[in-house]
């Protein structure tokens, strides 16, 4: 279930609290974030509060720092549903814009988290800053939170392999298309959704037929051949598969796309909306000399695809979903 979402403070204001409130950009709502949105969810169980949740959307970094902002690891709708998916019943989308960048902390604490968010206590990673210039340090929240009545929490980041879970950690796995590892960061395979474009025709007529999907343009996209899982959003239906990551080299092509290709049969009308689940990394996309040498290459990707299958309970798979 999707949480409610509020988009400005007056809707908010008395509709939104009491709240024991986590706060960060959640981006791909990794096992940190799932951990830090539990303690929230806890705390409002034991206190009689409203789970709940702060987000930014555009990220910070587009205002604060425009040239350094990163690939996206989910669309914001992905972001709500994993947000309610780990026991939020209400998120706060706060728009980030410059003059929000410009608030003080005490600003940011007295007219958000007070006033419209009626905070009761406040969950964060130690790292967090907020307000003008970053100046909001955890002393300085504690100190604000002793003044305006919420308890504030400090969680320590969550670890895999002696490594720290943070969204940057995700979108370096995924950009070295390691997909495994960036779904034990996650706690769920990593996946890209949309609508079914038409492709060039090439696949129908030369090579083999597939199934395409353009993603945002915000989103990262791991590059290669993979293992995947597609399922229809409208009706459920799923379907092991074989996705291309890529620009399609050996025809020129410079636009990015994701084909997927059916390893079961597609009974019925052809989906319209799918979701792509990444299962495990196959090979990088190669320049072939015709459109034979591609389809033969294809053949041996689907063998080992069906192999995969096949032998998935004993084969290294990603972490099932804590969801």
């Amino acid at each position: 279930m999707i949480p409610r979402v509020f988009r400005n403070l007056s809707e908010a204001r008395g509709r939104f609290g009491p709240s024991a409130l986590a706060i960060g950009n959640f981006d791909g709502v990794h096992i940190g974030h799932q951990k830090l949105i539990q303690e929230a969810v806890d705390c409002a169980r034991e206190n009689s509060l409203v789970p709940a949740v702060l987000t930014f959307n555009p990220h910070p970094t587009a205002v604060i720092a425009p040239r350094r902002v990163p690939p996206l690891i989910c669309s914001l709708a992905k972001r709500f549903e994993w947000i309610g998916l780990a026991g939020a019943e209400r998120i706060f989308l706060l728009h980030f814009t410059a003059q929000v960048a410009r608030l003080s902390p005490e600003e940011f604490v007295s007219e958000i988290l007070v006033d419209a968010l009626d905070t009761k206590a406040v969950f964060v990673g130690e790292n967090f800053r907020f307000g003008y210039q970053q100046t909001g340090t955890p002393a300085v929240f504690e100190n604000l939170g002793k003044t305006f009545g919420f308890k504030t929490h400090f969680l320590k980041p969550v670890t895999y392999r002696n490594d720290i879970v943070s969204s940057t950690a995700v979108r370096t796995q995924l950009s070295e298309s390691q997909v495994v590892r960036a779904a034990r960061l996650l706690g769920r395979c990593y996946s890209i959704d949309g609508p079914v474009v038409s492709g060039r025709g090439i696949g129908s007529k030369q090579t083999v037929p597939t199934l395409n999907l353009r993603p945002a343009s915000e989103l990262i996209v791991p590059r290669g051949i993979f293992v995947t899982e597609t399922l229809d959003l409208d009706n459920g239906r799923h379907w092991p598969s074989v996705t291309s990551c890529g620009h399609n080299p050996t025809f020129g092509a410079t636009e990015l796309t994701v084909e997927t290709y059916l390893l079961a049969p597609l009974e019925g009308a052809s989906p319209k909306n799918i979701e792509v689940r990444f299962r495990h990394f196959l090979r990088p996309e190669e320049t072939y000399p015709d459109a034979a040498a591609l389809k033969a290459q294809i053949m041996k990707d689907v063998a080992r695809a069906q192999a995969y299958w096949r032998h998935a309970d004993r084969l290294a798979t990603p972490v099932p979903s804590v969801y």
